[in-house]
C-alpha cells in the first residue's frame, strides 16, 4: 500500500478521441452502450471524494452500473440502477440509484462523436466534475497482444497537501504482466524516476480489470476500466488510505 494519497484532476486528463462524424441532433438513443466514467473533486475541503465507474445504458432511458470510491482514501464498492435523459442539443443528465449520494444526480454534455461526455454532479454541497468515455467495439480480455500504455496521475498527497504528479510507461504482454516500464514522481518538487518491475494486470470480458504497479515507491493496486476499444485505461487505486486516480493511454 502506498502512503501517499492522490486527488485526478479530471480537468486535464478528460480527452476524447474523435473518430466518426457528429449527427445533427441528439436523443435518449445516442447514449446507448458501456461507458467508463470518472467524478471526483480535485483538492479543499474536509471531504475528498474520487470514484471509477462503469455504466450501461439501454438507448430508452435506462442505466444500471457499478462503482468503486474513495473517500478519503476509504474504499467502498457498489452497484446501481438509474435513469437518463439526453435532449435534442445533445446535452442530458444522469440519475444513479446509489453511489456518493443516494441519489446521485449529475448533468452531463455528450462531445461532438458521441463518444464521450463531460458531466458535473449537481447536488447541493458537491464539486465533483467528471467525463464519461464509450467502451468501444474491440472486445476485452487477455488476448496475448503486447501493448504499450502512457500513464498520468495527478493528485494532493496527504496528510502534508504537497502536490504530486507522476508520468510513465507500461510494457503489458497481453497476458497479465507488466514486463517493463518506469513512473517518474514530481512530490513537492523532488523528482523521482523509478523502473516497473514484477507488476501484473487482468482484464474480464465485461472490460474491467485491475493493475499492480510495484516501483520504489511502493506497490499501487487499481480497479481499471477499459475505454475506447481498448486503446486506455481508467484507473483508481483501491488500497486503503490512498486516493488515486488517473489514466493509462495507448
Amino acid at each position: 500500500m502506498r502512503f501517499p494519497a492522490l486527488v485526478f484532476s479530471t480537468l486535464l486528463l478528460a480527452t476524447m478521441v474523435a473518430t466518426t462524424p457528429a449527427s445533427a441532433s441528439c436523443s435518449p438513443a445516442t447514449l446507448k452502450g458501456v461507458y467508463g466514467y470518472y467524478h471526483g473533486r480535485p483538492g479543499g475541503g474536509a471531504t475528498i471524494t474520487a470514484v471509477l465507474g462503469q455504466m450501461s445504458s439501454d438507448g430508452a432511458g435506462n442505466l444500471s452500473g457499478s462503482w468503486t470510491m474513495s473517500v478519503n482514501g476509504a474504499i467502498t464498492f457498489g452497484s446501481f440502477d438509474g435513469v437518463y435523459t439526453i435532449a435534442a442539443n445533445c446535452t442530458g443528465t444522469l440519475t444513479f440509484a446509489t453511489e456518493d449520494t443516494t441519489p446521485a444526480h449529475f448533468n452531463i454534455f455528450l462531445d461532438d462523436t458521441h463518444k464521450g461526455f463531460q458531466m458535473i454532479q449537481t447536488d447541493p454541497g458537491f464539486a465533483q466534475p467528471g467525463f464519461g468515455m464509450a467502451q468501444g467495439t474491440t472486445p476485452c480480455g487477455l488476448s496475448g497482444a503486447a501493448q504499450t500504455l502512457a500513464t498520468n496521475f495527478l493528485g494532493t498527497l496527504f496528510p502534508t497537501l504537497d502536490i504530486e504528479a507522476v508520468a510513465g510507461q507500461l510494457k503489458l504482454n497481453g497476458l497479465g504482466n507488466i514486463t517493463g516500464g518506469s513512473e517518474t514522481f514530481s512530490v513537492a518538487g523532488t523528482i523521482t524516476v523509478s523502473p516497473v518491475a514484477g507488476s501484473t494486470y487482468t482484464e474480464q470480458n465485461n472490460c474491467q480489470g485491475t493493475a499492480q504497479i510495484i516501483s520504489a515507491l511502493g506497490t499501487m493496486n487499481f480497479r481499471t476500466v477499459v475505454v475506447n476499444s481498448g486503446k486506455e485505461w481508467m484507473m483508481l487505486e483501491d488500497d486503503n488510505n490512498t486516493l488515486v486516480a488517473g489514466t493509462a493511454q495507448e
